[in-house]
């Protein structure tokens, strides 16, 4: 494994990196269907599950700092918040009986359904 110093930047769902002297992007990571685990006190990794050979390791300054950054990239994927919108939907809809996306124009049959994937 080749360590290298990166400057990262978190953007929705990408996860952009760059070199520390320059300003534009070298590359970026969907985080979508990956796996974000840590590793060690300031070590975290990310994981695909369509490559789980290739895994991206990040050190921190701090066990603090490497805590924050894996709760922000588990909740940066688009089936996160996915299942955050359907759960909060349905709880709204119990609590007043009405569906609080309905005003929006998005009807019933529009529904989202968890655990239906397309491909």
């Amino acid at each position: 494994a080749v360590l290298k110093k990166r400057l990262v930047k978190l953007v929705v769902n990408f996860l952009f990196y760059f070199r520390t002297d320059e300003a534009e992007p070298i590359g970026a990571l969907l985080l979508e269907h990956c796996r974000i685990t840590k590793e060690e006190e300031n070590v975290f990794s990310i994981s695909f599950i369509e490559e789980p050979e290739r895994k991206y390791c990040f050190e921190c300054a701090s066990e603090e700092q490497c805590q924050e950054w894996v709760e922000a990239l588990k909740r940066a994927s688009y089936e996160f918040l996915r299942r955050s919108l359907i759960f909060y939907r349905n709880e709204i809809q119990k609590m007043t009986g009405k569906d609080p996306l309905e005003q929006y124009g998005i009807s019933e049959e529009a529904r989202f359904q968890l655990g239906t994937q397309q491909q």
